[in-house]
C-alpha cells in the first residue's frame, strides 16, 4: 500500500500592491511626481518597448514579498509597456534602468544611504535625486550613474549659461534632467524643447492654433484690403475714360483712402 503523504501544498506566496505606507506628500512632491511622469510617459509613448512608472512596489527577490522598493519615477527599457499592479524583476527579467527619487529631510536617510545600496545591488544605472524644498541638497538636484565595476560615482553636473544647472541621462537616449531656479525640467536637446505634461501640451497646442488662426485672419483681411483697393482703382479708371482722361497718368501714384 502505497504510503500517503499529509504534508500541506504550498500556498502561493502572495505580492500585495501597496506597501500599506501611508500617501501622504506636499505639493512639492506631488507636482514633481505628476510632472516627471506625465512627461517622460509622453516622450516615451510611441515606444512600446518603455515602461514609465512611479509609487508602484518593485519586489527584487522570489518568494520574499518584504523585500520591495516603490520609488517615485523609474523608466525600464526593453519591457513592455503595459499598466501593472506591481513590478517582479525576476519575471520582468531586469530592474529599472533610471531612478528619480523626489527627496526631502524626511526620506534623506533612505534616500541616501538605503536605496543606493539597493540600487547597486539592482543594477539600476542611473539614480537622480531632487529635493523641491531644497532643505538638505545643495544644489537640489543629484545624480549618480553605475560604474563597470558596479558601484555609483557621483556626476558632475554642466551650467547653462543662464544659471540652470543639468545632468545627461545617457540611458534616456540624451535627456538633460535641468534645475532652474529651483525647479526641475527635462529638456530635449535634439529638438530644442522641453518636456511637457499632457495639461501643458494642451495649452502650448491651443496657443499654437490660436496664433495660426490669427495669422489666418490677418492674411485675410490683407487679401480683402487688397481686393477693395483695386476695385476702387478700376472703378476711378472707368469714370476717367468716360471723361476722356487716359487713367495711367492720373492713377499711376494713386494711394486708396
Amino acid at each position: 500500500m502505497p504510503a500517503i503523504s499529509l504534508a500541506r501544498p504550498l500556498e502561493p506566496i502572495y505580492y500585495p500592491d501597496t506597501d500599506f505606507e501611508p500617501m501622504a506628500e506636499s505639493d512639492f512632491q506631488a507636482d514633481s511626481l505628476t510632472y516627471l511622469r506625465s512627461a517622460l510617459s509622453d516622450y516615451f509613448q510611441n515606444q512600446p518597448q518603455v515602461y514609465v512608472s512611479g509609487n508602484l512596489l518593485i519586489y527584487y527577490e522570489e518568494g520574499h514579498p518584504e523585500r520591495s522598493v516603490a520609488p517615485d519615477v523609474f523608466v525600464v527599457l526593453d519591457v513592455p509597456k503595459h499598466k501593472r499592479d506591481i513590478y517582479k524583476v525576476w519575471e520582468e527579467g531586469k530592474a529599472p534602468d533610471v531612478v528619480i527619487e523626489i527627496t526631502s529631510r524626511t526620506t534623506q536617510k533612505k534616500d541616501e544611504e538605503v536605496k543606493p545600496k539597493l540600487y547597486r545591488q539592482l543594477r539600476i544605472q542611473e539614480y537622480f535625486q531632487y529635493d523641491p524644498k531644497g532643505e538638505y541638497l545643495k544644489p537640489a538636484l543629484k545624480g549618480r550613474r553605475l560604474t563597470d565595476s558596479g558601484y555609483y560615482q557621483r556626476l558632475t553636473p554642466v551650467y547653462g549659461l543662464d544659471g540652470s544647472l543639468r545632468f545627461t541621462s545617457q540611458v534616456l537616449g540624451g535627456l538633460e534632467l535641468r534645475l532652474e531656479r529651483g525647479n526641475l525640467r527635462l529638456f530635449d536637446p535634439q529638438t530644442g524643447n522641453y518636456l511637457f505634461t499632457y495639461s501643458e501640451a494642451v495649452a502650448a497646442y491651443q496657443q499654437e492654433v490660436g496664433q495660426r488662426q490669427l495669422a489666418q485672419q490677418q492674411a485675410e483681411l490683407e487679401r480683402q484690403q487688397k481686393e477693395s483697393a483695386l476695385q476702387q482703382k478700376e472703378f476711378l479708371a472707368n469714370q476717367l475714360r468716360a471723361l476722356g482722361v487716359n487713367p495711367d497718368e492720373i492713377l499711376k501714384n494713386w494711394k486708396p483712402h
